[in-house]
C-alpha cells in the first residue's frame, strides 16, 4: 500500500515492511505447496478459501515493481524505463531456463542412477522432452513449451512486458489503466470466449494452454502496482470494511477445500453428490478458476489483503517487536528472517522450486510420518533462509568494500 498520500504517478522510496513480510510468508507457503506428498500442504491458507500464495506473490511483485521500475520511468523517461523492464525480463527468462534444466537433470539423474521403482521424469510429465528433445527444446527456449510446474515465471515475464504500456496509458489518463486491466482480464476468460480467449500455447503437440494465464493474472499484479504508485487511494481503516472483508473470508470457508473435506471426509472432491455446498462449489468453478484468475479469487484475495493490511498496521508497525522480553526478541528475529526472504524473492523462489523436488524425493525414501514431515519441511525452510542471506550478501558486493 502507498506509504503516504503522495501525488499520483510518483513512487515512495520508503520501504513498507508489509511488502517484504508477506512476500516472505508466500515463499515459505510456495515451498510447502510444491513439495510432492507434503502433508502440511493440506493446511496452508489456500485450503481455506479461493485465493492462495500465488496471489500474494503476484500482488506483492506488482508493488515491488512499482518501487523498482516506477522510479526509473519517473526519473529517466519511458524509453529507459522500458529498457530497465526488458533487462529484468531477460534475467527472469534465463532463471526460468536454468531452473528447468536443473530440475530436469536432477530427475533424470535419479531415474538413471537410482532404481527406486518410481519414474521421477514422469512425475512432472516430462516424457516428451526426454523421448524426442528437438521440438520440446525449441519450445522451451521460445516459451511455447511450458510444463505446469514451470509456469509461474513465464506468466511473470509477460505481465512485466505489459508494464511500459500501462505506464504510457496512465500518462494519458489513469482511467485508461483500469480499462486496460479489465478488458484484458475479460478477454482471458475461457468461460466467456471458449477457445478464442486470450492465452498462450503450453506445448506444440496439444491444445493445452499455460496454466497461469498472464492475461488473467495481470489483474492482481497491476492492482498492487497501482496501489504502490498511488493510482488507487489508500483504503480507509473502518469497521464497515473490516466487517465486510471478514464476512467474505468466513463465508467462503464452507466452499473451500477445508469445507469440502469436512463434508466428504476425504481428500478428493466428489463431483456427483446431492450436497448443496459441493454443488455450489461446482457451479462457482468458472469464477474460482486458477488458470484464468476467476473473479471470486480476486474478491477473496482483496478481502484477505485488506485484513492483513489492517492487522499489520501503518507501514507494518504492528510487525515490529515491542519491549525487551525474550519473546519480543524472538519475534524480532523471526520478522527479520521473513523480511530477508521477502527481499530476495526471485532467488528464493528459484531455490524453492528445485528444493521442493528434493524434499519430495527425501520423503519418498524416508517416509511421510508426522515427525519426518516436519523435519524435512523445517530443513527446507532453513535452506530458503540461507539462500536469502546468501543472495543478499552477493548483492551487497562485499569485494568492493575497502579493507579496514
Amino acid at each position: 500500500m502507498p506509504a503516504s498520500n503522495q501525488p499520483a504517478g510518483t513512487t515512495s522510496r520508503v520501504r513498507d515492511l508489509r511488502l517484504d513480510f508477506f512476500r516472505g510468508i508466500a515463499m515459505f507457503i510456495i515451498l510447502i505447496s510444491h513439495t510432492p506428498g507434503n502433508l502440511l500442504s493440506a493446511w496452508i491458507p489456500a485450503r481455506w478459501g479461493f485465493s492462495d500464495a500465488t496471489e500474494m506473490f503476484v500482488f506483492c511483485s506488482g508493488m515491488a515493481s512499482a518501487i523498482a521500475f516506477g522510479a526509473v520511468f519517473d526519473r529517466s523517461g519511458w524509453a529507459l524505463g522500458t529498457a530497465r523492464v526488458g533487462f529484468r525480463i531477460w534475467q527472469v527468462y534465463w532463471a526460468h531456463i536454468g531452473l528447468f534444466v536443473a530440475i530436469a537433470a536432477m530427475l533424470a539423474g535419479i531415474d538413471f542412477y537410482g532404481g527406486y521403482g518410481k519414474n521421477y521424469i514422469g512425475s512432472l510429465n516430462l516424457w516428451k522432452f526426454f523421448a524426442d528433445p528437438a521440438v520440446p527444446l525449441v519450445g522451451l527456449m521460445t516459451l511455447t513449451y511450458v510444463p505446469n510446474y514451470f509456469d509461474i515465471l513465464p506468466m511473470y515475464m509477460v505481465v512485466l512486458a505489459m508494464m511500459p504500456l500501462v505506464i504510457a496509458l496512465q500518462r494519458v489518463h489513469t482511467r485508461l489503466v483500469f480499462a486496460f486491466m479489465a478488458a484484458v482480464w475479460i478477454g482471458a476468460q475461457t468461460s466467456l470466449w471458449g477457445d478464442a480467449h486470450l492465452a498462450f500455447p503450453a506445448e506444440p503437440w496439444s491444445e493445452r494452454k499455460w496454466f497461469f494465464n498472464p492475461f488473467g493474472w495481470q489483474l492482481v499484479f497491476f492492482t498492487g502496482f497501482a496501489l504502490m504508485r498511488g493510482w488507487i487511494p489508500k483504503p480507509p481503516v473502518n469497521i464497515t470494511l473490516i466487517a465486510l472483508s471478514a464476512f467474505i473470508v468466513l463465508a467462503i470457508i464452507p466452499l473451500s477445500n477445508i469445507g469440502v473435506r469436512a463434508i466428504e471426509r476425504d481428500w478428493f472432491f466428489v463431483t456427483e453428490t446431492g450436497n448443496p455446498i459441493i454443488d455450489m462449489r461446482l457451479a462457482l468453478k468458472p469464477l474460482t478458476d486458477k488458470t484464468d484468475f476467476g473473479i471470486l479469487r480476486y474478491v477473496h484475495f482483496l478481502a484477505l489483503a485488506y485484513l492483513a493490511w489492517v492487522i499489520a498496521g501503518d507501514k507494518g508497525d504492528n510487525l515490529l517487536a515491542r519491549g525487551n522480553s525474550a519473546l519480543s526478541q524472538a519475534w524480532a528475529y523471526i520478522v527479520a528472517i521473513i523480511l530477508k526472504v521477502g527481499q530476495q524473492s526471485l532467488a528464493v523462489f528459484i531455490v524453492s522450486m528445485f528444493l521442493a523436488r528434493v524434499m519430495g524425493f527425501v520423503m519418498d525414501l524416508t517416509g511421510r510420518g508426522t515427525a519426518n514431515t516436519w523435519l524435512v519441511n523445517l530443513g527446507g525452510a532453513a535452506v530458503l533462509v540461507a539462500a536469502a542471506y546468501g543472495a543478499g550478501w552477493f548483492k551487497s558486493q562485499p569485494w568492493k568494500r575497502s579493507a579496514t
